[in-house]
């Protein structure tokens, strides 16, 4: 048997739940023989314990066998510390693929970087598409695409987008979603943050809110304006709101903020998700979260004007309100009259998603 070596690219705190279960994965083959084994690289995009180190501890996994320590910049300057440091490790010891993860900045640019040293790259999550170019996030998962080798996708939408930009079927993966596998893993580990008690938290009883996209928390006065309807519509209830560093440098310039709002440091997986599970509503602009809260069956309120993830708003509990204030008090006034959709979960949304990734990947490297 020919053992594999897989690189496995995480960079930033969307990525680390996504790697998770791929790596749970390829040990558990291993222990039953098979050829696959894996360099876990983090890029360092991601550096503080909050938005990284947390996550290493809690979803088990092991430490990074080579950190790049790329560290804070510019796009571009992340992009180019990445990829000469990526290569130059690749010209050290060469892996026979580079698998990346999501959508941020390490994505695209390990990519590049393993396609010019004619190294295999496959992408997880690969072909969704949100259409706003104004996004950082969108550029990279165009770039990434256009460059696969093996595409991983979390839904028949994401199959199609990469069909019209002629990726043939038999490069397309229809997997499910690693995302879910983690969170699925977790639920029974889920736990009541410090402050619960501190701030009178009640399930049911509070909402949760994160934002951290520059449409919504760059400008002082526009996010001034957000957080005013956010106050002025949740009603008097207890809204959690951890802050992202992004955004805690306008709140610093914002002054006062709602009586109800609770300002938190960000949180770690399990707390942040048992916050999740237990909330009235999530009002967010991410969009992974729009993905947990769909298994979770907890209503989502996405403050953006387009969303890569269709499927929580076809089939969840999401729906996409755009980024006008005065979007949230109908949105608001239905929750509370209890009519917000049910919804459903999206096909292969089922825990395995990570053992089909792994299997296929033995495939296409004739392991």
């Amino acid at each position: 048997m020919t053992t594999k070596l897989i690189d496995i690219i995480a960079g930033a705190r969307p990525n680390f739940m996504k790697i998770a279960p791929i790596i749970r994965a390829i040990k558990a083959r291993e222990a039953t023989g098979g050829p696959l084994r894996y360099r876990l690289i983090h890029t360092g995009q991601h550096y503080d314990a909050k938005m990284s180190g947390d996550f290493f501890t809690q979803l088990g996994i092991p430490q990074p066998d080579v950190n790049l320590e790329v560290g804070s910049g510019t796009q571009a300057e992340q992009t180019g510390g990445i990829m000469t440091r990526y290569e130059k490790l690749l010209l050290e010891k060469r892996s026979d693929l580079c698998l990346v993860v999501g959508d941020v900045t390490s994505t695209m640019a390990c990519a590049i970087a393993a396609q010019k040293l004619c190294v295999k790259v496959a992408h997880v999550e690969a072909g969704i598409r949100s259409g706003d170019w104004t996004m950082p996030e969108e550029i990279n998962r165009m770039v990434t695409d256009s460059i696969t080798n093996w595409f991983f996708t979390t839904s028949e939408v994401a199959n199609e987008n990469l069909r019209r930009s002629g990726v043939p079927d038999k490069a397309i993966f229809f997997v499910g979603n690693t995302m879910i596998d983690t969170l699925l893993s977790n639920m029974e580990r889920l736990k009541q943050p410090p402050f619960w008690g501190e701030l009178g938290l009640e399930a049911g009883k509070y909402f949760v809110v994160t934002l951290h996209r520059p449409a919504n928390v760059d400008a002082g006065d526009t996010f001034s304006q957000l957080l005013k309807a956010i106050g002025d519509t949740t009603r008097g209830e207890k809204v959690v709101f951890p802050v992202h560093p992004r955004t805690a440098k306008t709140l610093r310039d914002v002054g006062a903020v709602p009586n109800n709002l609770l300002l938190v440091e960000p949180q770690p997986y399990l707390e942040f998700n048992y916050l999740v599970k237990h909330a009235k509503a999530v009002i967010t602009d991410s969009g992974g979260i729009t993905e947990e809260t769909t298994v979770m069956g907890v209503p989502c309120m996405t403050l953006r004007n387009s969303t890569e993830r269709p499927e929580t708003v076809t089939m969840g509990t999401n729906e996409l309100l755009g980024i006008d204030p005065k979007a949230l008090k109908p949105a608001l006034d239905r929750l509370f009259a209890g009519q917000w959709k049910r919804g459903s979960i999206p096909p292969l949304w089922d825990g395995h998603t990570s053992e089909r990734i792994v299997k296929a990947l033995e495939s296409v490297l004739g392991a």
